[in-house]
């Protein structure tokens, strides 16, 4: 990667695969944001450059390739590895780590101070990305990502009453969360979510994470 490509990446800006960080901060933040572009579609982390755009440089690219590297290695579970370019701009250094999407999702953060989603060991977290921000995974998102992997058991659906009166409410509602099909179908929230995740990975149901909740719709018209 040369001064083109970082000036093509500075130009399309912030986004979906795409993210600037004025200064190599802590591995921690680091880390956050490693394991939001593993376990989404992979993407750009830019350090040396403003939110605006504007280059600022890194101060010293060894140590803070040292901490990338620390944050992928000591924070990240599993370990991520991301390709580290150093781009030089006049007397600035602009450091691009390239982050691809993983085969292993999902990646946990383990650090300190950490609560832990639902299906989570103590003391780690999944971060995905979402527009161009980083946020906490639900544990439907979770779930999802675990049933990428290569690894995962064969897929096997039944289209049961439950599912029927989930699809004869977003015909009328258009969307739906996991708390209000578990009242809808009278379950309880966790066998709600393992349908709905059947049904998206299925690609019946379609998944929308948003910053702070996901929603559910129809895939398409099941009717046909």
């Amino acid at each position: 990667m040369d001064y083109k490509d970082v000036n093509r990446l500075i130009e399309e800006g912030e986004g979906f695969d795409i993210e600037f960080k004025r200064k190599v901060s802590t591995p921690e933040k680091i880390a956050r944001a490693l394991i939001a572009f593993a376990n989404t579609k992979g993407g750009h982390i830019l350090f040396g450059v403003d939110d605006d755009g504007s280059i600022v440089g890194v101060e010293s690219e060894k140590s803070e390739v040292d901490l990338i590297y620390e944050a992928g290695t000591q924070f990240c579970v599993p370990e991520i590895l991301p390709a580290i370019d150093i781009v030089a701009f006049n007397v600035d250094d602009v450091i691009v780590a390239t982050v691809a999407e993983s085969a292993q999702k999902p990646h946990y953060f383990a650090g300190a101070g950490c609560n832990g989603p639902p299906d989570a060991a103590e003391g780690t977290r999944v971060y995905i990305r979402v527009n161009d921000k980083t946020v906490m995974a639900s544990k439907e998102v979770v779930r999802i990502l675990r049933d990428e992997r290569p690894d995962a058991p064969p897929m096997r659906i039944m289209i049961g009453e439950n599912e029927k009166r989930l699809f004869r409410y977003l015909e009328a509602n258009d969307r739906i969360t996991a708390k209000e099909f578990s009242h809808l179908v009278n379950v309880s929230e966790n066998r709600s979510c393992r349908i709905l995740v059947s049904l998206v990975r299925a690609g019946v149901v379609r998944i929308h994470t948003l910053e702070r909740t996901d929603f559910f719709t129809l895939a398409h018209d099941i009717s046909k």
